[in-house]
């Protein structure tokens, strides 16, 4: 379950408490996604932390389709927001972003329950005074669940006993609160915190939720990655074979096997048609399509070539010795995943931004993964 805000004084408290704890943040696209902090909020424009380099910002973050997502109170915030430009401030290199008209709220009912937790013993006390030791099983910041180190029989607990637990989870965020068993099974055991964490324990546990979220979310996406597209028939089974270079060029081919070798084999084909519709049956899992020359007639015979790929596969405009603005608008018009113009110094960036559209494309364009609730 989700709300929508959409009052604006109310999207500018929530945004300036952020800014004021300099809140974490995750600017996510459809193909990348980058950690940053809040800043400030001044006027009709939001300052954040520029953790990538100037050219990752602008060919990775230029999207329509750019959102924040950061921790908020019991859960997470989501908000889609534009890319202004770059800045500085206290010496810190800023982007700047539009404020966003509205911000998606998960129900405060529940909370992401994160189950990658690592080893915590944790220790609880039941109505009896008795002490008893158990394994962090996973956390959210409504509750917990726990594995005790040996059965827990009605004289030791019953559910909706009231119970003190300790969780170290670590040097920061110590959780010693009181609790009520929700669920109880021999050894393994709900709990829920009541009442609520206070608020010095609740915001650096829901930024260390929001992060193993995170993690999880990139986690299942490379396992989808892994598995391709879903299989419907026989035909559709087959693995993609590679990504697949429409250039003249043979030099750039050589240039891309470097930064693209983690990804699957690149070959190259002449752009023409016919090379293009016998490359396009070996379903590649990516066209880059090469763009050097910027003249009318080049781009008009480009289109045509670009859209004969579009419905195979998602499509990458790689440009050499061309405007970079240029190359999104046509990007765009084109209805290409993403463009960026090469350089051998751009060659990580390729590879992230390859590797996202891969992976958005083989998972459907879905969202990898829910948020489970307690």
């Amino acid at each position: 379950m989700a709300s929508v805000i959409k009052n604006t004084e109310e999207i500018r408290e929530i945004l300036g408490e952020a800014c004021a704890r300099r809140e974490l943040l995750v600017l996510d696209t459809p193909y990348l996604r980058f950690e940053s902090n809040f800043l400030a909020l001044q006027g009709g424009e939001l300052q954040v932390q520029a953790t990538m380099s100037r050219e990752d910002a602008v060919y990775g973050l230029r999207t329509s389709d750019l959102k924040i997502r950061f921790p908020h109170g019991l859960g997470f915030y989501e908000a889609p927001v534009k890319m202004l430009g770059l800045d500085m401030i206290e010496g810190r290199r800023t982007l700047r972003l539009s404020v966003p008209r509205q911000i998606l709220e998960n129900d405060q009912r529940g909370a992401y329950r994160a189950e990658r937790v690592g080893r915590v013993t944790t220790t609880f006390s039941t109505p009896k005074a008795q002490l008893l030791t158990a394994g962090l099983v996973d956390l959210s910041t409504t509750g917990a669940r726990l594995l005790a180190q040996r059965d827990l029989s009605v004289e030791h607990l019953m559910v909706e006993d009231r119970i003190t637990v300790s969780i170290p989870l670590s040097e920061e965020i110590q959780v010693h609160s009181e609790a009520i068993v929700r669920h109880l099974d021999t050894r393994r055991m709900g709990i829920e915190f009541v009442p609520p964490l206070p608020r010095s324990v609740q915001e650096p546990l829901s930024r260390w939720v929001f992060m193993r979220r995170e993690e999880e979310q990139e986690r299942l996406a490379r396992r989808l990655e892994m598995k391709g597209p879903r299989a419907t028939s026989p035909e559709s089974a087959l693995p993609p074979q590679g990504i697949l270079l429409v250039s003249d060029d043979p030099g750039l081919e050589e240039a891309l096997r470097e930064p693209l070798r983690v990804l699957r084999s690149i070959f190259r084909v002449q752009p023409t048609i016919q090379s293009m519709k016998d490359a396009l049956t070996s379903k590649p899992s990516l066209v880059i399509f090469h763009i050097r020359d910027l003249s009318l007639d080049q781009r008009k015979r480009s289109r045509t070539l670009v859209e004969l790929a579009a419905g195979k596969a998602p499509v990458l405009i790689l440009g050499t010795e061309v405007d970079g603005s240029t190359l999104f608008e046509l990007s765009s018009a084109w209805k290409a995943a993403s463009a960026m113009a090469w350089s051998p110094q751009r060659g990580p960036f390729l590879e992230r931004l390859a590797q996202g559209i891969i992976r958005r494309h083989s998972s459907g364009g879905e969202s990898p993964i829910a948020p489970r609730e307690h």
